[in-house]
């Protein structure tokens, strides 16, 4: 009876720890410290291991300097920091409130009635609003630095080796007449697609449809509402094919989309995941992966504030043993556990097994619920 009142007050505990006192201050200021080294340690890690990795890989294609290189890293390592931002939270926090027991003062808060809760909350709703400011104004930010480093490395690439370039795909058309365009290749400098493949479909009334007509061109290009398609060999269902020098054809596209790729969900920032996604759709093409980024970035909030709890909440129970060698071990082991949830949800949600919207909030919320049970549990028994 005694824990149902104790978890019936949580609410006040809530209530209170909405207006920060000097010790909610204390612990918040130690927590950023803590947050401030392990982030940069693992900045450290992510960024010698890209820097050896583009050394090694682009570094060994071409002579790039070592500014080059370093300039490089500079705009592909935060893209993978913030994917490792929740371990930061989670040893962050462990390493505030280890340090808080070692020095007494946590022992002493509570020696003086203060609740567990009256400085774990604050922290989780410092949590949350960092989470809010990654999604927001950070993450825009890194993945469009992971573009920029995808375009770069590509243009290299392509340079060194004569390069293969990722096939361009788009789809066009109202009404009755629907287009798929491939094209192999694309010359930016003469505005042209190279080895084109234009596949036509008719669509009857009822909204089915049906293969029409193949056209197989060297080049296209496109201009003023039309596609200028120059040696041209096109086929109509069940007749010989015709060969043209040019031909044109209709277009609603603008001329720039002639050369626009789908950017890999990654490197799409937060704010233009709903229109790529539209995009995606109306070109015909799946759009799971980009929902599953979308949505894997609203519970990001989620998952900020959950580490926090859980880590908080876990270093209180086993302070109080005195067993630091333990809760080492189980937060390495915490860890890893949360991050291999996630990647196997994000898995089955990129293999629509699940749904998007739950293979990206499972993770977040199984955390939350473990943290909320553990703090109950060690805060009122």
């Amino acid at each position: 009876m005694s824990t149902l009142g104790n978890i019936g007050a949580a609410p006040a505990h809530v209530l209170s720890a909405l207006r920060l006192g000097r010790i909610e201050r204390y612990v918040l200021l130690q927590l950023g410290k803590s947050l401030a080294v392990a982030l940069g340690v693992i900045s450290a890690l992510v960024m010698l291991i890209d820097f050896v990795e583009i050394s090694r890989g682009l570094g060994s294609d071409t002579d790039l300097s070592g500014v080059r290189i370093l300039g490089l890293m500079l705009i592909k390592s935060p893209a993978v920091i913030v994917q490792l931002l929740p371990f930061v939270f989670l040893f962050g926090t462990l390493a505030a409130f280890v340090g808080l027991n070692r020095r007494s003062e946590l022992i002493a808060m509570r020696a003086a009635g203060v609740s567990a809760w009256r400085f774990v909350l604050p922290a989780a709703g410092a949590a949350l609003a960092a989470g809010v400011l990654t999604v927001t104004v950070i993450g825009p930010l890194a993945a469009s630095g992971d573009g920029m480093f995808q375009r770069e490395r590509g243009r290299i690439s392509g340079a060194v080796g004569g390069g293969e370039q990722e096939a361009i795909w788009l789809r066009e058309g109202e009404g009755q007449r629907q287009m798929v365009v491939r094209a192999a290749r694309q010359d930016r400098a003469n505005a042209r697609l190279l080895d084109v493949t234009f596949f036509i479909y008719a669509t009857d009334p009822e909204g089915r449809r049906a293969f029409t007509e193949r056209i197989d061109a060297a080049s296209a290009s496109l201009s003023a509402g039309r596609w200028r398609l120059v040696d041209a060999v096109g086929a109509q269902t069940g007749q010989r094919a015709t060969r043209y020098s040019t031909l044109d054809l209709p277009s609603s596209l603008a001329d720039d989309e002639a050369f626009e790729r789908f950017a890999r969900p990654q490197s799409t920032p937060f704010w233009s995941l709903p229109g790529q996604i539209q995009r995606i759709e109306a070109a015909g093409f799946s759009s799971t992966a980009y929902r599953l980024r979308l949505q894997q970035l609203l519970s990001t909030p989620l998952a900020f504030a959950a580490m926090t709890i859980l880590a908080a909440a876990f270093s209180l129970r086993l302070m109080r043993l005195g067993d630091l060698a333990r809760m080492a071990v189980a937060a390495v082991v915490l860890g890893f556990a949360f991050f291999f949830l996630n990647q196997f949800s994000a898995a089955m949600g990129s293999a629509e097994v699940v749904p998007p919207f739950i293979a990206a909030w499972l993770p977040a919320v199984l955390t939350a619920l473990a943290a909320f049970t553990l703090l109950f549990y060690t805060e009122d028994g």
